[in-house]
Order: C-alpha cells, then structure tokens, then sequence
C-alpha cells in the first residue's frame, strides 16, 4: 500500500551557531519575517507562513558538508536574490537552475547550510 501525503516535507529546521545574526539573515534574504518562539526547549525563530509548511532556525550545531538542502520561497527576482544574499554574508554557489516552475539557485548561510531561493514562473 502507499502513503501519498498532501505535503511530504511537513517542516524544517537549520541549525546556526548565532540565532539573532541568521535570524536578520534569513529575513534579509527572504523577505519574509522571522518570528520568536519561546514554547519548547530553547528559543526558536519560525519563518512567517500564510499557509502550508514552514520552518525554523534553532542554535545548534550546523553539519560540517552543508546538509540537506532547503528551497525557500524569497522575494523578488532571482538577481534581487543573489545580490542579497551577497549583502547579508552568504555565498551563492550555483548559477540559476531553470526548472518548469521556475528558477532556483543553490547558496550557502552563514553557517555553511546549504538553501535554494526559488523564483516562480
């Protein structure tokens, strides 16, 4: 039998050393704003949704080769993109990868997680 699951990937979570400095980085990155949750263990910063799966940032130690890869939603351009991720302290490591959707490019935080950005078509 097989389990088909509206949303396979039901949430994420990227480890950082500085929860505050990736916290500005994901924002400035992203456009999207990053919201403190201080109900479990240690404090968390989820990514604002609207609906569907999110995320979040935890200190922790992030893995030594970049990790899995997380796509996010970002706005803007894919230029607009990469400029900020330049400007905030990241790397991107990809030229755009066009797909049917859209385009994405891979980058690196600054922790060395590795993220896609993801422009829609």
């Amino acid at each position: 039998m097989s389990y088909t699951p509206a949303n396979p990937v039901v949430w994420s979570e990227i480890p950082v050393r500085d929860l505050q400095k990736a916290s500005a980085f994901y924002a400035a990155i992203t456009g999207m704003e990053m919201q403190l949750n201080e109900m479990g263990p240690q404090p968390i910063m989820i990514f604002s949704a609207d609906k569907g799966v999110s995320g979040h940032l935890y200190e922790g130690t992030p893995a030594s080769d970049g990790g899995p890869t997380i796509h996010l939603a970002a706005k803007g351009t894919i230029d607009e993109m990469k400029a900020r991720v330049w400007d905030a302290g990241g790397k991107v490591v990809s030229d755009p990868i066009a797909i049917p959707d859209g385009r994405f490019i891979y980058c690196t935080d600054l922790d060395g997680n590795s993220i896609g950005l993801f422009e829609a078509s």
